[in-house]
């Protein structure tokens, strides 16, 4: 069961007006949860809207009726049945803080995993390239106006989820949310860990990871302890990445418990908050760096920003501790390298 994280997300959400567009067929098949899910956003305080194509004849009156009935707070789009769906909900004249697609199924890729987070720029670039993104092939015109609406600074969000059991609650208020996303302006910030429900964040970011057998667990207490020395990446204010700063003499500091949560994966979000982390302790005075980690997706980061694979005779007590895990080094020490971080 994802976690969910309802003040720290409320927050980011209020003010804000969510819109969910469903088909018919879709609506119909999932009515009880897409209500469900929608009077738990006006139970956190979040104007909706909901668009619907569903024909505005007398066997639908009753639906149309309990629809009215059980979200009187919500307000109702109705595209008229012969219109291309997307094409109406895409084109509607009002700024839209945050869309969501309820489809059949998830927006996956060829090799049939769901795809977390996109930019237009990589979506565009995929598809113009035989859509090798994509693998929902009726969804790929459609991803084309997405792009176009959200470049013409009239949405900031769209999201494409399937429809079905609290949905569009774990999309919202968890870490990894459970459909794919779709924006530009995400604002990065990198910072110490301030409050208990970052510390909460983090430990569920990284039990992920000790799941995956590349971390050495650490608890909450070890982490409410220890603080001071874990650094967050926040995107849109919501934290998807950590670091831990673990000092190991005058001029050299550790990247322990690097992890980024999965649905920020691809995004990135490595080579920011690395790349933050060493200009941020930089200006505290160290100038090397390492980090001792099996995962190989670190492994091909670290790579890519200039670390080498090696265990310099200094670091051969660190190393003991963590026998037969490669360890990654960079030394920052000439005007021209660390100006890159300033």
């Amino acid at each position: 069961m994802p976690q969910l994280y309802l003040d720290e997300y409320a927050r980011h959400l209020a003010g804000r007006r969510v819109c969910i567009a469903c088909r018919e067929g879709i609506l119909r098949d999932h009515f009880g949860e897409i209500v469900a899910d929608i009077k738990f956003l006006m139970r956190m305080n979040v104007a909706t809207s909901l668009f619907h194509n569903l024909p505005n004849r007398f066997a639908n009156q009753k639906l149309l009726t309990e629809l009215e009935k059980k979200l009187p707070a919500t307000n109702f789009v109705r595209v008229a049945p012969e219109l291309d769906f997307y094409e109406a909900v895409l084109s509607h004249p009002d700024s839209i803080d945050k869309l969501i697609f309820l489809e059949r199924r998830y927006l996956m890729d060829r090799q049939g995993k769901k795809i977390n987070a996109l930019t237009t720029g990589r979506v565009l670039e995929s598809l113009a390239h035989f859509g090798d993104l994509i693998g929902n092939v009726n969804f790929k015109d459609a991803m084309k106006r997405i792009c176009a609406k959200i470049e013409a600074g009239t949405c900031d969000r769209v999201h494409i989820l399937p429809a079905g059991k609290d949905t569009i609650k774990h999309e919202l208020f968890t870490v990894e949310g459970s459909g794919t996303m779709i924006a530009n302006n995400f604002i990065e910030e990198f910072r110490q860990v301030h409050t208990d429900e970052e510390v909460a964040i983090v430990f569920r970011i990284l039990t992920s990871y000790k799941r995956a057998g590349f971390l050495k667990p650490r608890s909450k207490e070890y982490l409410n302890r220890n603080r001071e020395h874990f650094f967050i990446t926040a995107i849109d204010g919501i934290v998807v990445g950590c670091v831990e700063q673990k000092v190991i003499d005058a001029q050299t500091v550790e990247l322990g418990a690097l992890a980024i949560s999965t649905r920020f994966l691809k995004q990135r979000v490595g080579v920011y908050t690395v790349n933050a982390f060493i200009r941020t302790m930089l200006a505290l005075g160290y100038r090397r760096f390492i980090s001792l980690t099996g995962n190989p997706r670190l492994q091909t980061l670290f790579k890519q920003l200039d670390f080498v694979e090696e265990s310099p005779s200094e670091y051969s007590r660190r190393q003991s501790e963590s026998p037969g895990v490669p360890m990654f080094y960079k030394a920052v020490e000439d005007t021209d390298e660390t100006s890159r971080y300033i």
